[in-house]
């Protein structure tokens, strides 16, 4: 077992560069099918003209008040007026094809009629109350959500994000076990509150104060970008192109790396920790998938420790990998307490966390917890009518369909360009990793990454980017997407990294 605890940069760099892979570095040739660019298909709704600011009266109003730490996506910022479904309009009548869901957010499509009749009945009955009264919604939402999970995880603590949600959920793990060490992994997003971004594992949300006391960042499970990885590492139709020599059920990938997690526990931490951390696919780290015995084992060895075993879903829950509701349940595991957020109210502000009935006894010993806004009326009648969308349109169903149609299709892009690296997600949660060349998986440059975007928001496709230097691009469409929806979207990927390959 290789131990890294003394490896220098640069010999871990040659680690790397000299793995062996099992396709060959191909050389784009260009193509006979030169991609025209693709013609967006018809979309029913009409939506109202854009009546607000001048756009030159936002950037001015942006710049003076709204603070300069809030960025713009694209190189010219959008100013989107009006959303339906899987379409959204600027301010000046073009329509886009959203692959973001305004980061994960946008569940089952903007202004969905379901989610919009829920909430406008609630508006006109009563917004806000504080939860120190009860309110049927609370109540009614609380039972509703927990059925989705497995039976010991049923008392709910609602909040308004998911930096809040793992703010309480860190607390209730060390307050439960009385203990501090906690575990995340390298290349995790939790959160940027005080808190949280001691969790979060990616330097670009770093900031020169104190955070992360009693933190430990462990060894990132990533086959593709990782030291180790195989053939058939992950929970996906799409594999790495490494090669490995693992009999069936075995991944001596993660094997490895739950050594060095072991590692850690033995020479970072106390005897008893709190608990660790685990997206069920790595969210803005680039929907990076785990070894499918590493959460399994990482569990075991936490639990071994006192500790408790944390599931951050903000961005893999509510169905979206559509084999199940939960990342988790992927990994054959049931965690201790539950994060969510994002798709929860489909972009109405909500998160929660979900437990076992002793670790809230014990949360409940300590503290006296209250949350202004948290359950409020409006916020758990959206989330309410969600559920209810998921279930009747048989959402997770078509994450697997569209989903898996996507990913192979994709697929298909990174034997084409040797700029595409890697393609991987389950569902409707898909990265594909850009690089400079597949020897050295080199990230490309954030340059060429940014025009590569511009092309593809020009051309009418909204994706997003993630991983540590962003070159990942983040494909996370509202679930009630389609066929033609991803033909589309694949259409204009293919364009944008076509255009890039012959300018090299």
């Amino acid at each position: 077992m290789l131990n890294l605890s003394s490896l220098t940069l640069g010999a871990h760099a040659r680690l790397i560069t000299k793995r062996s892979i099992s396709c060959c570095v191909k050389n784009h040739q260009k193509s006979a099918d030169v991609p025209t660019t693709p013609q967006m298909h018809a979309c029913e709704y009409e939506p109202e003209p854009y009546s607000g600011p001048s756009y030159e009266e936002i950037l001015n109003i942006r710049s003076k008040n709204i603070t300069p730490s809030k960025r713009a996506m694209y190189s010219k910022p959008m100013l989107l007026h009006q959303g339906k479904m899987q379409w959204l309009w600027d301010h000046e009548g073009n329509r886009y094809l959203d692959f973001f869901g305004g980061i994960c957010t946008v569940g089952v499509g903007h202004c969905h009629p379901t989610v919009v009749e829920s909430f406008t009945k609630q508006a006109n009955k009563l917004w806000h109350t504080s939860n120190i009264f009860m309110h049927p919604n609370l109540h009614t939402y609380a039972e509703k959500l927990t059925a989705t999970l497995p039976d010991e995880l049923k008392v709910c603590f609602f909040t308004n994000s998911g930096s809040e949600a793992n703010d309480i959920a860190m607390v209730m793990a060390r307050l439960h076990t009385g203990a501090f060490d906690i575990i995340s992994l390298r290349n995790s997003y939790h959160g940027a509150s005080p808190y949280t971004v001691g969790l979060t594992a990616h330097g670009t949300w770093k900031h020169n104060v104190a955070n992360g006391f009693g933190i430990h960042h462990v060894m990132n499970p990533d086959p593709y970008r990782g030291l180790w990885g195989g053939a058939n590492c992950r929970d996906s139709l799409v594999q790495t192109d490494r090669s490995c020599e693992c009999a069936e059920g075995q991944c001596q990938a993660g094997d490895n790396y739950l050594a060095q997690l072991e590692e850690t526990l033995k020479h970072s931490c106390a005897p008893k920790i709190a608990a660790m951390f685990i997206e069920g696919i790595q969210g803005v780290g680039g929907t990076v998938q785990f070894p499918k015995n590493y959460v399994k084992g990482a569990y075991e060895m936490i639990r071994a420790r006192g500790g408790v075993c944390i599931s951050d879903e903000v961005q893999s829950g509510f169905g979206r990998i559509g084999s199940h509701m939960w990342a988790f349940q992927t990994h054959d595991v049931v965690p201790d307490i539950v994060v969510m957020a994002k798709s929860i109210g489909n972009g109405v502000a909500m998160g929660a966390v979900v437990t076992t009935q002793k670790l809230a006894d014990s949360f409940a010993r300590n503290v006296l917890h209250l949350n202004t806004y948290a359950g409020n009326p409006l916020a758990t009648s959206a989330a309410s009518a969600v559920l209810d969308v998921i279930e009747e349109e048989k959402l997770m169903e078509n994450c697997t369909k569209v989903g898996g149609r996507m990913l192979k299709k994709l697929e298909k892009l990174r034997d084409e360009f040797s700029c595409v690296g890697d393609v991987r997600g389950k569902g409707l949660m898909i990265g594909v990793e850009m690089v400079v060349d597949k020897e050295t998986r080199a990230p490309l440059p954030g340059d060429v990454m940014a025009r590569m975007h511009d092309r593809t928001r020009e051309m009418g496709l909204i994706i997003g980017r993630g991983s540590l230097v962003g070159n990942t691009f983040r494909i996370k469409p509202p679930m009630i997407v389609n066929d033609a929806d991803v033909d589309f979207a694949v259409d204009v990927m293919r364009k944008a990294i076509y255009e890039y390959e012959e300018t090299k």
